[in-house]
């Protein structure tokens, strides 16, 4: 269905973010139900299975939806505390000649191993602590309190590709390489051996011929940085894992204790945009964890006492701008598109008025009901899209107090202030409709065609829960709003795909895992048409799936 509202412009996102720097106030929900067996350990799939057609598939879609989340949530009597520490469960729908299969299996990491080999919780995770081995000695044990944590290699975020090798990644330093027909774990790869980074983000940014761009934090003793890695496309010079991989620029931290966290960033043709927000990390309490029992979770804070900084650095030189962009304190974690217009960079991203969100996902906050679990969704931001346009023209001379925004199609603004900072203010992407939908996260364009462009279309999860509950399109000319939307079904993460030879942008389909708590029901694949936003086809699968995070469309040539 299709509904739209006329608003005048930018009314929505003066009131979320007002003077006060308090968000609209919402409703709040009621009625929630319970969606804890989304988040329960669930048994693999190692081997094809068929699904039942419901509809049509498409002929022409042809390849692998691949995807990635956590999947096991306890070894013996330990059991992990936060949704993001389970164990990485890989999906795969193989989709061919108008049929479609599944598959899962967990990650073969050394974290899995060592759990299951001790059926205990022995390495740490983003919300859970491991405790020292009870079978050590007491001295041991004590002396292991001072040990610095090992990172994950637990890669339960996303699919990546670099030099056409397929990767799944959390955010430490620690990734894996993947067989994506069997699914099979093979290499551990560490960062950390070719660049000086200790983690790198589980979104990378791909350029047309194959060369990727990440971003990870790097601590010494001179100073954090955030660096930006440029990884070449695989060629006769760069034979082997990740060879060529260099740091093409490093961004000084505002404050080297208490970096900020970042989860992705943002790309154009010719330039990264970081983000560095109010989210901060502790850096001596994650150092210190397995003395006090913290956890990286508890180390993450949000402090609105800082701006929200945008940093423009050009990706072939690796030269910042000498200006950096504020605005007031908002939290992000996905970006939905950049590009260069004008001598600006406008730039599309998820925002929310806080940086509170990751304790929300508990996993104690997951498996409430009834009332509780209403006021832990009515206690959470809602993420909205917005646009914010970066005026890369500023210099020493630019003027005070006038907007140097000369792009007619957008409300943003950046502004010279006396003490030399631009100050941006964004736009809405969305009217109130999106509102009844509880906002909108994990975003998705046609990433291969309009990537780095001017685009008009963009697709979310409308989140009238704490996960998904909704699949949307937006038409950011019209900030028009098409909706799907199945009650008891929680739609994952929407991935664009392109029609063959298509000259739309919207020429495609949009896939979906889509999930359920009711035993009753089947989880399916589902396929929209991205046009019209309307079903085609659905897969049912014939086993349990959880809910997950990312994941990526492998075609048959890739």
């Amino acid at each position: 269905m299709t509904r739209k509202e006329s608003l005048e412009p930018n009314t929505v996102l003066k009131n979320y973010f007002n003077e006060d720097k308090k968000q609209l106030t919402y409703t709040g929900r009621t009625g929630l139900e319970c969606i804890a067996p989304l988040f329960q350990t669930a048994e693999e799939t190692p081997q094809p299975i068929p699904t039942q057609i419901i509809g049509s598939v498409p002929k022409w879609i042809k390849g692998s939806f691949l995807r990635n989340g956590p999947g096991k949530f306890e070894f013996g009597e330990d059991k992990f505390t936060h949704w993001f520490d389970g164990m990485a469960l890989m999906h795969k729908f193989r989709i061919e000649n108008g049929n479609v299969t599944y598959m899962s299996r967990f990650l073969e990491s050394d974290s899995y191993k060592e759990n299951c080999s001790q059926n205990r919780i022995v390495v740490s995770e983003f919300g859970t602590t491991a405790m020292p081995d009870p079978c050590k000695s007491i001295f041991s044990r004590f002396l292991s309190r001072f040990e610095i944590p090992k990172p994950t290699d637990n890669g339960n975020i996303n699919f990546m590709r670099y030099q056409n090798d397929y990767y799944v990644s959390t955010e430490t330093n620690l990734i894996h390489k993947v067989d994506p027909e069997l699914l099979e774990t093979k290499e551990k790869v560490d960062w950390s051996k070719y660049v000086a980074v200790n983690g790198a983000t589980a979104h990378p940014h791909y350029d047309p011929d194959g060369t990727t761009y990440n971003m990870g934090n790097s601590y010494a003793k001179q100073g954090t940085s955030y660096n930006i890695i440029k990884i070449p496309s695989k060629g006769p010079e760069t034979e082997g894992t990740l060879q060529g991989v260099q740091i093409v620029c490093s961004i000084a931290a505002k404050n080297s204790t208490r970096p900020s966290y970042y989860h992705s960033f943002g790309m154009t043709e010719n330039y990264i945009i970081f983000v560095e927000q109010p989210i901060k990390i502790n850096i001596l309490k994650i150092l210190t964890s397995n003395l006090s029992g913290a956890s990286i979770a508890d180390s993450i804070t949000w402090d609105p006492a800082y701006d929200t900084v945008f940093h423009v650095a050009n990706k072939h030189t690796g030269e910042l701008h000498p200006f950096t962009f504020h605005a007031h304190p908002f939290g992000t974690f996905h970006q939905i598109n950049a590009y260069e217009d004008e001598g600006c960079i406008v730039f599309d991203l998820c925002c929310m008025k806080d940086g509170k969100l990751l304790s929300v996902y508990k996993l104690q906050n997951l498996h409430k009901d009834g009332q509780a679990l209403d006021q832990v969704y009515n206690s959470a931001a809602r993420s909205f899209p917005c646009r914010y346009v970066l005026p890369l023209t500023t210099d020493s001379n630019t003027p005070q107090d006038i907007n140097l925004i000369p792009l007619g199609y957008t409300t943003a603004t950046a502004t010279k202030r006396a003490d030399g900072m631009v100050w941006c203010t964004p736009e809405s992407l969305y009217d109130t409709t999106m509102e009844e939908q509880g906002g909108l996260e994990f975003p998705a364009i046609n990433y291969s065609k309009y990537n780095t462009n001017k685009y008009r279309y963009f697709y979310g999860c409308g989140f009238q829960h704490l996960i998904g509950s909704s699949l949307l399109k937006v038409d950011i000319h019209s900030k028009e709003l098409k909706i799907w939307q199945e009650e008891g079904f929680y739609p994952s993460e929407p991935v664009f795909v392109p029609c063959p030879d298509s000259t739309e942008e919207d020429s495609g389909v949009i896939l979906s895992a889509v999930v359920t708590p009711h035993k009753e029901k089947s989880t399916f694949l589902l396929i929209l048409d991205a046009k019209t936003f309307t079903e085609i086809g659905r897969a049912e699968v014939p086993v349990h799936i959880p809910y997950g995070f990312h994941g990526i469309f492998a075609d048959q040539h890739s």
